[in-house]
């Protein structure tokens, strides 16, 4: 009897410490989904790059705030979506890369509660500041938001296919995405349930069966935070036949893409028109 008491007790403590790790995932879970270094790092004003502040709101009223890079002969426009560990300032130095190997004028913007935007993100919020961005820049430069070429990197892919679920794109660029949020969540969490209790989820491989539009993907054979196939399986619900998957052997998740894949990209956007 005291050795079955002994174990009930351990199975009932073990239990017990289970649910409290349970509860401290999902309240942390924004911290987690959404870890967005200090507004007060990075350089804000560098002087060696030549861009327009651009202010905006949300649908909510949240203000936002991003950086708008003008092209001298643009023909195309591209909407920057940045991935979930870096804001404006850490990533200013790629868009005139972005600018000059696509000829075409850029947004780049942070999400709520990324650099200078105001509010907390959450998964619908964060693509309806998405949206918002993109109806700035359709302002902006006279670019149709269905015409925009949506460029998101990691957490920003999930929400390029989402907008262009909703409205469209010129071209959905992913860079390094998953085909949901919860995969690479469970990747990094095998012990706990986050199928089941994450409320930023992402469902992209659902959502982009809705885009009909052209498609450019890559991912690194070793990225250890979105698994390689998981980039190749949304890659594979896409329903158009304008895509393209470049593979990069041996290259993981935060690594700068080569000069040689913004000439693919270029080439591509060429071949499709957007």
């Amino acid at each position: 009897m005291p050795r079955r008491r002994f174990w009930a007790g351990l199975a009932r403590r073990l239990a017990l410490y289970y649910l409290l790790i349970l509860l401290t995932m999902t309240f942390i879970e924004r911290w987690l989904v959404y870890p967005a270094p200090g507004a007060h790092e990075g350089d804000w004003a560098p002087p060696h790059l030549e861009f327009e502040d651009a202010h905006f709101a949300s649908a909510d009223g949240t203000p936002l705030h991003g950086w708008f890079f003008a092209h001298p002969s643009p023909h195309r426009t591209v909407l920057y979506l940045h991935g979930n560990g870096v804001h404006v300032a850490d990533i200013g130095d790629l868009m005139p890369v972005i600018a000059n190997h696509l000829q075409a004028d850029v947004l780049v913007f942070d999400y709520r509660g990324y650099g200078k935007s105001g509010g907390k993100p959450i998964e619908p919020r964060v693509i309806e500041d998405g949206l918002a961005a993109s109806a700035w820049l359709a302002d902006r430069t006279g670019s149709p938001v269905g015409r925009q070429v949506l460029i998101g990197r990691s957490i920003g892919a999930g929400v390029a296919v989402a907008m262009a679920e909703r409205q469209g794109a010129g071209a959905v660029v992913a860079q390094c995405a998953f085909a949901r949020l919860t995969d690479p969540a469970a990747d990094a969490f095998p012990w706990l349930p986050v199928r089941l209790l994450m409320r930023n989820r992402y469902p992209s491989v659902d959502r982009i069966q809705n885009y009909p539009g052209p498609l450019f993907s890559c991912h690194g054979t070793e990225d250890r935070v979105v698994a390689f196939e998981q980039g190749r399986q949304l890659f594979e619900a896409a329903p158009t036949d304008q895509k393209r998957f470049l593979t990069f052997e041996g290259m993981g998740h935060n690594e700068p893409l080569p000069r040689a894949y913004w000439q693919e990209l270029a080439a591509f956007l060429d071949e499709v028109g957007a």
